[in-house]
């Protein structure tokens, strides 16, 4: 794989995805592919009782690669990322991001889908996308299932960050840690505490059970923004205007249409 590793841990029982593509770990379709490609190798092992995620370097991911939002590459890419947010709901392993650095669009909906998020105090976390023009669909139907309507309303349409102790006291994440140091060791202390001891089949009825709502409305919403992004949103002139704009590293032009 190019993009990303896997390895496993506690004698095989915990798989662990690094997103690794250098500074900002961009999470473009070959990386996409290559995490569907290790989550369809974890799901044939049925030892496994948590999968991991975390970016290789200061940063957990910058988000979807901008250059693949365009409005010919965007059916593409939605298909490829939502399929991760999907597998990973019909899989039922409990899931783990351990977040330090920038974690922002794609990769923060990445972070989302996990059952727990861990930070050190260097995490910026946010859905910029409406800065772009456009609007997160998973980020959409996730953040207000988690923090509450209100709060997930403010975050997503204003584009804005929030520090890693305004995602705690938000209840976004579950822990704070000084450094990477800390938050790596603080997770394999966790982990071993609380995860391992379990059974791996029980764990996955257990995740079916707390998320059976949660699944619910990702199952049947997802494919509906999905449909609004692609064949609505970016027939618009101010979505490609957000896009081309980034990509010109310019100020867009807003023509509200």
């Amino acid at each position: 794989m190019e993009k990303i590793q896997l390895t496993y841990s506690y004698n095989q029982s915990v798989a662990n995805i690094l997103l690794n593509d250098g500074k900002g770990n961009v999470l473009d379709n070959i990386m996409m592919n290559e995490i569907l490609d290790c989550l369809n190798e974890i799901r044939q092992q049925n030892e496994i009782k948590l999968i991991t995620f975390q970016g290789e370097g200061k940063h957990f991911s910058f988000g979807a690669s901008v250059e693949e939002h365009t409005k010919e590459l965007a059916p593409v890419m939605l298909q490829t990322f939502h399929k991760i947010f999907m597998t990973l709901v019909e899989m039922q392993v409990p899931t783990l991001a351990k977040i330090s650095g920038q974690c922002l669009g794609g990769g923060m909906e990445l972070a989302l889908i996990c059952n727990f998020l861990f930070a050190d105090k260097s995490a910026k976390m946010g859905q910029p996308e409406i800065v772009l023009g456009v609007f997160p669909p998973p980020a959409s139907i996730i953040l207000p299932e988690k923090i509450g309507l209100a709060r997930a309303e403010e975050l997503l349409l204003t584009g804005r960050s929030m520090d890693a102790i305004e995602a705690l006291e938000t209840g976004l994440l579950n822990v704070v840690f000084e450094d990477k140091d800390a938050l790596n060791a603080g997770t394999d202390a966790w982990i071993e505490k609380h995860i391992i001891p379990k059974s791996a089949t029980s764990l996955r009825f257990a995740v079916r059970a707390a998320r059976a709502k949660f699944n619910h409305i990702i199952g049947n919403f997802l494919p509906q923004l999905e449909y609004i992004y692609t064949r609505q949103l970016m027939e618009t002139s101010d979505a490609n205007e957000g896009i081309q704009s980034f990509l010109e590293k310019r100020q867009p032009l807003w023509t509200n249409t």
